[in-house]
């Protein structure tokens, strides 16, 4: 079973090698390794092909953001399963990812996987500021506040090309919409593992100002119109809850 690993980035040299370092550390994998580039002018490009022979697929071009990039990365892919990795992101250790596969061998109707993050301190990943720990899927999972963690989020491949892939018109949401649409919507059978699978530096561009918050809150609540649902009250009051529960 082959796994494709997407990174996107854009202008992230600080971080760049760190995360490909962590994709090339996985062991015991059959890796399809992409990385697709915003057509960066600092020197990422430069740092990535200095890992040039590891890397199965490198395109670097302007794009519409982060979710073109992702698209681009999975319309490219072979793998049976995809995972996406953001620059700022490490794997938690090197057995992630055969953890997974592992597990998705063991259920052959299994889509969707995925578990828990840590949020670390930019400078030091070892420094860690909050922990998300997610549950299983259940009829009320989104309504209770709850979403998977993306980045620890690993689809078959053959889901994005049936139920579709990011939705473009959402900026800073569109994985969210996803997850939800793929979950809630078309019911695809997934599967959560309580194990700590990403190290995610604070930071990132949902999460880096209060105005970005507040956008991508918004969007999320697009997406649940967009879906035909009607929005829970309890929705966001939840998602604050929760959030404030990470930091404990």
């Amino acid at each position: 079973m082959k796994v494709s690993i997407i990174t996107v980035v854009y202008n992230n040299e600080s971080t760049i090698s760190g995360a490909i370092e962590s994709v090339l550390s996985q062991q015991d994998i059959d890796l399809e390794y992409i990385i697709i580039d915003g057509a960066s002018t600092d020197n990422t490009v430069r740092i990535i092909k200095s890992f040039r022979s590891d890397i199965n697929i490198f395109i670097s071009e302007k794009d519409g953001g982060i979710y073109d990039a992702m698209n681009k990365g999975i319309s490219a892919s072979s793998g049976d399963i995809i995972g996406i990795l953001n620059s700022d992101d490490l794997y938690a250790d090197s057995q992630v990812i055969n953890d997974v596969l592992k597990q998705f061998r063991n259920d052959s109707k299994l889509d969707i996987l995925y578990g828990n993050l840590d949020y670390v301190k930019f400078k030091n990943v070892n420094k860690v500021i909050r922990k998300w720990i997610s549950k299983s899927y259940y009829p009320s999972f989104f309504e209770d506040g709850n979403v998977p963690p993306h980045p620890t989020v690993f689809v078959k491949r053959y889901v994005y090309f049936t139920m579709g892939m990011f939705d473009l018109s959402y900026k800073l949401a569109a994985d969210y919409e996803f997850m939800i649409r793929a979950l809630k919507l078309h019911k695809v059978k997934s599967q959560h593992i309580n194990r700590l699978m990403i190290k995610m530096r604070l930071g990132g561009a949902t999460n880096k100002s209060f105005h970005n918050i507040f956008n991508a809150n918004l969007e999320i609540l697009q997406a649940w119109r967009k879906n035909g649902w009607q929005i829970p009250l309890k929705l966001i009051p939840l998602r604050i809850i929760k959030r404030i529960s990470q930091y404990f």
